[in-house]
């Protein structure tokens, strides 16, 4: 059971065009965080081998290939926005190897928005040419609803990004044979608060992974403290904050937060 961080910055990604401070100039590479997504490797309980994505934004080709993907048979997605959904179309190389389309998992709201913005690949007959676009089927899922993929249970989380809201998930082994030290896991980015029916999916976990922004207040995102506090109070085992502006450099960050909390990086890769 692997987790990589196949992103983990904010929407502009760092470095940020036209911005010469000190963390988008910097030379640790670390500090170069492309948009906020994330993979889970493992194989099923028949021995198949398995790739679950988390969020699909517009660096995915790219992350994709720094990380080897070669396959990818689901797709996670936390909410509509540009810099978490905006690489779909990149997944239709997988449609090619694997020979079969890839399932997406999405809210209602981030639903009716795929079918808007991506309507040349989800209503593909009315295209003027036929051409080679994803084939994806997508699943409407509500929070606290679960969902089993490959022996893993999925379960939606309400989380709130601002007034909207959005979904984390909560993945835990549902076979035996999936038992691993980085389950139980909650993926909770682009979040701003946590609503009462979020904390019992919150509880037990292994792993937690945590947005972060920055130091200074945002309408909707967790400053660094805000963060810290909420992983305090979950008291997962380990804990990895995601999404992280150009206000924080990597290495001074990472040194000042508690023990058992860490600023996740891209290319880090968790194994168990």
């Amino acid at each position: 059971m692997r987790v990589r961080f196949l992103g983990t910055g904010t929407s502009a990604g760092i470095p940020a065009l036209g911005c010469f401070c000190p963390v988008c100039t910097s030379e640790d590479p670390r500090d170069k965080r492309l948009r906020t997504s994330a993979c889970l490797r493992f194989s099923d309980p028949q021995g198949n081998p398995r790739t679950i994505l988390l969020d699909c934004g517009p660096d995915f080709r790219q992350q994709a290939l720094r990380a080897g993907l070669d396959r990818l048979d689901a797709i996670l997605l936390t909410h509509n926005h540009v810099d978490h959904t905006w690489g779909l179309d990149e997944v239709r190389r997988f449609n090619v190897t694997m020979g079969q389309p890839i399932d997406v998992y999405a809210s209602t709201h981030t639903r009716d928005f795929l079918h808007r913005v991506y309507a040349h690949i989800l209503d593909r007959a009315h295209n003027i040419n036929d051409s080679f676009v994803a084939d994806l089927i997508v699943h409407t899922i509500e929070a606290g609803v679960a969902l089993d993929l490959f022996g893993l249970r999925i379960t939606p989380i309400p989380l709130l990004h601002g007034r909207l809201e959005i979904l984390g998930y909560r993945i835990e082994a549902d076979d035996p044979t999936l038992s691993s030290g980085l389950l139980p896991m909650a993926y909770c980015t682009d979040v701003s608060a946590l609503p009462p029916e979020a904390w019992p999916h919150l509880q037990g976990l292994q792993t937690l992974v945590l947005d972060a922004l920055r130091r200074r207040h945002h309408p909707t995102h967790l400053t660094l403290d805000q963060a810290v506090a909420l992983a305090l109070r979950i008291d997962a085992s380990r804990t990895f904050f995601v999404h992280m502006s150009h206000d924080l450099g990597h290495a001074e960050t990472d040194a000042s937060l508690p023990e058992g909390i860490a600023l996740a990086y891209d290319g880090l890769e968790l194994e168990g």
